[in-house]
């Protein structure tokens, strides 16, 4: 196989790993030990545009920069795919996320398609409680299939 193969394969592992991760640590960690810095994302404290919950945009980055520093310096091809990956998913959720599910930048308000409402249906459904408790949908990108199947009712009704 070739290494360009190789390395887009490692690469789209670790994006397709790295919703894994961010279930597990909004799940475990930000609605755990953390939730201090993430209560302010369901729960507005203030009318700022940066939100304590917003720390962990930083905290999720370190892992993708050693990586990618790794690869650069000391040629460890395998790093480098690693923390590509790593930065792609961490680009992919500030889309996803910050613009299209809470607008923080008002673009992408409108959409029509299936896999978008699905996304935007369970990430409400995660805000609806308020507290660390009894929460739903920790992912960003794999969303349960109940949600499809509500968002295709709702384009054709």
């Amino acid at each position: 196989m070739n290494n360009w193969v190789i390395n887009l394969l490692i690469v789209l592992a670790t994006f397709i790993a790295m919703e894994g991760v961010a279930w597990l640590t909004h799940k475990y960690v930000m609605h755990g030990l953390c939730w201090f810095l993430h209560r302010d994302h369901h729960v507005k404290d203030s009318e700022g545009f940066l939100e304590r919950n917003d720390f962990f945009f930083l905290i999720f980055a370190i892992p993708g920069i050693i990586c990618l520093a790794l690869g650069s310096f000391y040629e460890a091809d395998t790093a480098l795919f690693i923390g590509i990956g790593i930065t792609v998913y961490g680009a992919a959720y500030f889309f996803v996320h910050e613009i299209f599910i809470h607008q923080r930048i008002k673009y992408f308000r409108n959409t029509d398609n299936w896999y978008f409402k699905a996304i935007r249906r369970a990430h409400k459904m995660h805000h609806k409680h308020t507290t660390k408790e009894h929460g739903e949908c920790f992912g960003m990108l794999w969303v349960p299939f109940k949600y499809f199947m509500d968002s295709k009712k709702n384009t054709t009704s």
